[in-house]
């Protein structure tokens, strides 16, 4: 209580580095554009959109945007361990045979989804995964089969059928980090004062005790009240607690805290904002670290459900697939960026109309062909230039 730090409620999101961590997670997953490919003998090509396609990269519902969506699906795996998606489809009599099309997409409240594996039989189907759901707006009560449900976790899984929260692992650790806040906001609160130790002749009762407490406290505390000079009667005495951040090494262990909690989340130490180590290039590769090592993963996962639960068989058997587009987070300045189309143009690697579209330019006449240098030759040949005629 004399810390100011009794009473901390576990409310994590208040705690700066574990919310920033969040952030960095979802605004990735929800910056990156969804494209739509086909596999073919030719290579990859970007497939016709569908109305799915629309669905995933326009308008998933009347409300959302993919954005709005993605990132919130993230958000509630990383803080819960699971995100899920509900795939609200209906049955169209219109297709000979009928078939089940895909009205819109819904991200769920985790901590309102509970799975269930039915190993008895009771819905039908015997060792099938259900996923109930109460609704938060009207207490309505759904299961839905699993091929209803796009389900997104965490590395963290021991059944492989659910994940596990990050802050489960460092509960301890981010608690202490938020005892800390929760003390430094008490701390400017006080006026950057340390408590104080009233001593006093006699014996006084509890409430004389108490409004003695209040009255010098209101005094005392609080930054309207630095630097004031207070009576106190005879006999009574203040005695201020020494109180020092730097001999407890408070800092230290907040920052040293904050790395711990950034890197059990893959956040790499200047996304949290901590440029001791970091210059300009430095920062530049830890953006790179952070997409191949962190995002790369939840990439992969991403993707493989979308695929998997999104597209029909007939539909991935022709080569079609959902893949995110990750060069968007890894853009670099104007003149690195011209640099580097330039030398893939007059490489062939990019042909002139796919780097216009790369930014954001239509198409020209005679821009699709491939270009070398022709100068260039290939290596068996090298000094054939050299030989003269009939050698």
């Amino acid at each position: 209580e004399w810390l100011g730090i009794s009473g901390v409620k576990n409310n994590l999101i208040g705690e700066v580095t574990y919310y920033t961590c969040l952030k960095m997670l979802s605004e990735t997953m929800g910056k990156l554009p969804l494209k739509y490919y086909q596999d073919t003998k030719e290579g990859r090509i970007r497939a016709d959109p569908t109305e799915v396609t629309r669905l995933l990269t326009v308008r998933p519902n009347d409300i959302m945007t993919p954005t709005t969506m993605w990132s919130t699906v993230e958000q509630n795996c990383q803080h819960y361990g699971n995100g899920y998606i509900w795939i609200r489809r209906v049955f169209n009599r219109k297709k000979f045979g009928g078939e089940y099309k895909i009205l819109d997409l819904w991200p769920l409240q985790s901590d309102r989804v509970s799975a269930i594996m039915d190993d008895a039989g009771i819905f039908g189907g015997k060792g099938q995964l259900y996923y109930q759901y109460t609704d938060p707006w009207d207490g309505e009560l759904y299961v839905f089969r699993n091929t209803e449900i796009m389900h997104f976790k965490t590395w963290y899984s021991l059944d492989g059928v659910l994940g596990q929260p990050v802050r489960k692992i460092l509960e301890k650790t981010v608690d202490g980090a938020a005892e800390s806040q929760k003390f430094m906001n008490n701390l400017y609160k006080q006026g950057l004062t340390a408590s104080l130790v009233m001593q006093y002749s006699g014996d006084f009762d509890e409430e004389r005790v108490k409004k003695l407490q209040k009255k010098f406290g209101d005094r005392l505390t609080g930054p309207q009240n630095a630097g004031k000079v207070v009576a106190i009667p005879m006999g009574l005495q203040l005695t201020p607690l020494k109180m020092s951040l730097t001999d407890a090494q408070f800092f230290e262990l907040k920052k040293y805290s904050a790395l711990q909690i950034a890197g059990a989340f893959g956040i790499k130490p200047n996304q949290i904002n901590n440029y001791e180590k970091s210059s300009y290039a430095n920062s530049e590769m830890q953006q790179l670290a952070f997409l191949v090592d962190t995002m790369s993963y939840r990439l992969k996962m991403y993707e493989e459900e979308i695929n998997g639960k999104i597209l029909s068989i007939e539909e991935q058997n022709q080569g079609f697939l959902y893949k995110f587009n990750e060069k968007a987070i890894l853009r670099t300045d104007s003149k690195s960026q011209m640099e580097m189309l330039a030398s893939a143009v007059n490489n062939g690697i990019y042909s002139p109309n796919e780097a216009r579209e790369y930014l954001d330019k239509n198409a020209k006449e005679g821009g699709d062909a491939l270009m070398v240098n022709g100068n260039y030759i290939p290596l068996t040949m090298v000094g054939s230039q050299y030989k003269k005629e009939g050698e």
